[in-house]
């Protein structure tokens, strides 16, 4: 009986990014499992922001490969990752001052049909929007706040948006770079159960100095540590390992 070859929404081969000589990523190798929620944490500096700017293609590698969804997109500019099905929050986190959180939903719905960005477009045109962009904005509990200038939301309201808003696009790969950072309690819990509902169908990669969210949300998690993985599995296997524990007190090179 033939096997088939495990899919992977992400895979890395021998991944390096380097900055004036300094390797930030230093040979990283990912296989990410598809409809899974991975998290990327380590102490600062561990390379989890450039990590995620190779997948997205936000960097250029210095070598190795990115593969995503199947297809290599080593070297694409972030549309070019973005047509493959990804969305990531950081994309979308210069949020339009004066454009209300409802305008800004029905402008990613229209994103993700064949229409694409149409700033022009006639209310009549975006209004079949309405119905779907006011669900998202539930979802996220902005709902009360459909018709506010973006920019008069408080920072984790901001955040709540535009996670809504790379929810719009569905996209089948959804990568969010620190989702609950500057929120409060009550809006950290909304977060984590909004990814839980939102990762059916889809692979989900964040990068989360939370552990408590981590804990709730990670099917697998990948530690990170001078560019480096050092540990990779649950989080009740990475919580318990050495490597792990001395990366976290600073005793790495104790």
């Amino acid at each position: 009986m033939t096997v088939a070859p495990t899919t992977y929404a992400v895979e890395t081969h021998g991944l390096v990014k380097e900055f004036a000589g300094f390797r930030a990523v230093n040979g990283v190798d990912l296989r990410l499992q598809a409809g899974k929620v991975h998290a990327l944490v380590g102490p600062n500096g561990a390379g989890k922001t450039s990590l995620f700017n190779l997948l997205t293609g936000f960097l250029r590698p210095t070598a190795g490969r990115v593969v995503i969804l199947g297809d290599d997109t080593t070297g694409l500019p972030p549309e070019g990752v973005a047509r493959r099905g990804v969305a990531r929050s950081f994309q979308i986190t210069s949020l339009f001052d004066q454009l209300t959180v409802l305008e800004h939903a029905e402008l990613a719905l229209q994103a993700a049909s064949t229409l694409g960005y149409r700033f022009w477009a006639s209310e009549g045109a975006l209004q079949r929007y309405r119905p779907r962009s006011r669900e998202l904005l539930t979802e996220v509990g902005l709902a009360d706040l459909a018709n506010r200038p973006a920019g008069k939301l408080p920072y984790g309201q901001k955040r709540a948006l535009e996670l809504a808003l790379a929810i719009a696009l569905d996209p089948r790969l959804l990568l969010l770079d620190e989702p609950t950072a500057g929120m409060g309690v009550e809006d950290i819990r909304r977060t984590i159960d909004l990814i839980r509902k939102t990762r059916s169908g889809r692979t989900v990669v964040l990068v989360e100095h939370n552990m408590g969210v981590v804990a709730e949300l990670a099917d697998q998690v990948i530690v990170l540590q001078q560019g480096r993985v050092i540990a990779q599995g649950t989080y009740a296997a990475v919580r318990e390992d050495p490597a792990v524990v001395a990366a976290y007190l600073g005793q790495a090179h104790a």
